[in-house]
């Protein structure tokens, strides 16, 4: 068996190429620029850049299986030359957003839920088998109040009781793992989260546990949230996440022991995810 692996630079495909690779199992690092990539020994490269069909069709060739990142650009034409290269099975990683109401005009959700309807698709004419992997929030989000952590002065929050269920991205590519080489559990969606419901003000205090220094924050309007954000996210996804924010501000989210139940073990604690990132929150 040979697998691609698309965005090779992120963190869940860096860590499941190197699962592959201890495993035995073929892999192929796929990225708009392959020149930038370290994989594991013996594990070749291809230019894969899902906004640019020309890449496709050599990246595929000879591929059985594909892990795929949830570009939506040009996902049908991704799905066709899938089939025709003779691709069995296509893993995606998807989002647990596409399950709520307003997913398809929801600028989040609306592109992971596109890639699940082209595979889809092409699964239910033949074409080839499609998991879809859908985390909720991945514990990598914290990294966005590193820079602040780091200068003392913690993240500014318009909605610091929010919960999120943090999943350690380790959990994230085991899941892959075991869907790509286990064939009895092809074809399924699967909800992933973390053990635990917490809210941005628990996550907090861990961080300040587990590294040993202040992790405070900050309360902001979502005015001023949104103003401070303007110059590198857009408006839409900017109101987004406020209202996902606020929905979820002081109510614990639904958890899942699908982690367990595709890996064997339980997910990861948020604990142990700030453990493994200690050093992106000290000087």
């Amino acid at each position: 068996m040979t697998v691609l692996v698309t965005g090779s630079r992120g963190r869940v495909a860096a860590t499941l190429l190197g699962l592959l690779d201890a495993a035995g199992v073929k892999a192929r690092a796929g990225s708009k620029d392959p020149a930038g990539l370290s994989p594991p020994r013996g594990v070749d490269t291809v230019r894969c850049d899902l906004a640019d069909p020309a890449t496709f069709g050599a990246a595929l060739a000879g591929v059985d299986s594909v892990f795929l990142y949830a570009e939506a650009t040009h996902a049908e034409a991704f799905a066709a030359r899938a089939r025709d290269a003779g691709v069995e099975h296509v893993v995606l990683l998807s989002s647990s957003s596409v399950l709520a109401p307003d997913a398809a005009e929801n600028p989040i959700a609306a592109s992971h839920l596109a890639v699940e309807r082209a595979l889809s698709a092409a699964a239910e004419a033949g074409a080839f088998d499609t998991t879809h992997l859908r985390p909720g929030a991945f514990a990598t989000n914290a990294l966005q109040w590193a820079p602040a952590l780091r200068g003392g002065r913690g993240p500014a929050l318009p909605h610091p009781g929010t919960h999120g269920d943090p999943i350690h991205e380790r959990d994230v590519a085991e899941a892959a793992f075991a869907v790509l080489t286990e064939p009895r559990l092809r074809g399924s969606s699967y909800v992933l989260t973390g053990p635990e419901s917490l809210a941005f003000t628990e996550q907090l205090v861990i961080v300040a546990e587990v590294t040993g220094r202040p992790a405070p924050h900050t309360v902001v309007t979502p005015e001023q949230w949104k103003e401070s954000v303007a110059g590198f996210l857009p408006e839409a996804f900017a109101d987004a996440l406020l209202s996902y924010w606020s929905a979820h501000d002081g109510r614990p989210v639904p958890l899942t022991r699908t982690v367990e139940d595709l890996t064997g073990h339980p997910a990861r604690p948020f604990a142990a995810w700030v453990a493994d990132h200690a050093g992106a929150f000290r000087p």
